[in-house]
């Protein structure tokens, strides 16, 4: 019987993908809010299996994972993150934690290979409590300010007592050891339909778009909606729906070819069918790959709300929440990539961005990243329905393997 401690065990893949999809499942997808009951279990199931990867697993103050080995040689840091969305996917974040996971099992015990594959789950990729803030804090770009400033945006829980809650509290957080990586890896699910319609298993991710986000808040007059005229009406409501209209209508003109917005959330106050809205508010966001588009687009959005203000019969104020710059992957990671899989899956790849955010880009603010995605069945994400093809996810691992061999190889 062939001995597979050296070779990727498709079936021990889907096999752990299945049991971290079996805490906190949904429908046919999984519930895990970060520092929820099942996110601490899934947590715990990642430390035990680390020692079967040779490697010495710590939980640190933030809840990041982290796999290490005392291995002479290179070490590659790969990973993902094992919280969801609320009522969302099952492959979203745990299929990167388990490629690496699977990567290390078959690298770090082979005595042909050169050096070892260190394994990380972040915590909070998804943003319950802050984006990134697993990741952000490896980088040291996390203050013990922005902790204890840190609330869940469901419950309000602050992160101090939920650290607290799951015996976290006091426990120091890790920090990205200069020179230890030759980079990090990670492995997920496209999130989108390219690859599938393309017929292709692979996508070797060039670049991670920068996220920019807003408040924009518009103020009329309070009013009766019975007996209040409609020329001498100030609708903050109407004003901001024909304020994202316009948006539609003129962002085309100067924005790049992958650019894309979504106003994601709208408040009229006071919000009743009876009351014309004093007050309206919009969280708007932009994202794309090029800095020099969303300088323009900003451009744009301050002129729009310039022209508000001048024009009226409402106010408009434009507040910067979010600045998230783009993050590029490394092109020896790439071709590493390309190459296992011209070797693997018969060159069924694309390089292609990434419209979502990963710990990736973080992770690259430090040293070379890279990102492989695998297809997601009709594009689906964030959702309880995203899945992906057995074969397609057995694939990706293989790849996987193939490219962190590769990338340590040098």
């Amino acid at each position: 019987m062939p001995d597979d401690r050296f070779e990727v065990n498709g079936a021990r893949v889907l096999a752990d993908l299945n049991a971290l999809r079996a805490i906190g499942a949904y429908k046919t997808g999984v519930h895990k809010p970060t520092f929820s009951e099942p996110h601490v279990r899934s947590l715990e199931w990642l430390a035990a299996k680390l020692p079967d990867a040779g490697l010495t697993a710590t939980i640190d103050g933030i809840g990041n994972v982290l796999g290490t080995s005392t291995r002479a040689g290179p070490k590659l840091l790969a990973g993902s993150h094992l919280e969801s969305q609320n009522y969302a996917g099952w492959l979203d974040g745990p299929l990167g934690v388990v490629y690496a996971l699977e990567a290390a099992r078959v690298i770090n015990p082979d005595p042909k290979a050169h050096g070892a594959v260190e394994v990380a789950s972040w915590c909070d990729e998804e943003g319950h409590f802050g984006h990134f803030l697993g990741s952000r804090s490896y980088v040291g770009l996390v203050t013990e300010a922005d902790v204890d400033a840190a609330r869940d945006r469901t419950s309000g829980r602050t992160m101090r007592d939920a650290l607290r809650d799951i015996g976290l509290a006091g426990r120091p957080r890790a920090s990205a050891e200069p020179g230890r990586h030759v980079g990090y890896l990670e492995a997920h699910i496209e999130q989108g339909d390219t690859l599938e319609s393309r017929g292709l298993a692979i996508g070797v991710v060039t670049s991670i778009v920068g996220i920019w986000q807003y408040r924009l808040n518009f103020v009329g007059e309070q009013n009766h909606a019975g007996t209040t005229r409609m020329a001498a009406r100030k609708d903050a409501g109407l004003a901001l729906a024909k304020f994202c209209v316009a948006i539609d209508e003129r962002f085309p003109g100067v924005c790049g070819p992958r650019t894309v917005w979504t106003t994601g959330r709208i408040i009229l106050d006071p919000g009743a069918p009876s009351i014309i809205p004093g007050g309206a508010e919009m969280l708007f966001q932009i994202r794309d790959d090029d800095p020099a588009v969303i300088a323009r687009l900003e451009d744009l959005l301050r002129t729009m709300v310039d022209e508000v203000n001048a024009q009226g019969p409402c106010s408009a104020t434009l507040e910067n929440l979010r600045t998230g710059a783009p993050a590029m992957m490394d092109e020896g990671f790439q071709a590493a990539i390309e190459a296992a899989s011209a070797a693997l899956a018969g060159s069924r790849s694309l390089r292609m961005p990434s419209g979502a955010g990963h710990d990736a880009q973080m992770l690259a603010t430090i040293m070379p990243a890279g990102m492989l995605f695998v297809p997601s069945i009709g594009g689906i994400s964030h959702h309880w329905t995203e899945n992906t093809d057995d074969a397609d996810i057995v694939t990706g691992a293989k790849v996987f393997v193939d490219a962190c061999r590769r990338i340590l190889a040098g």
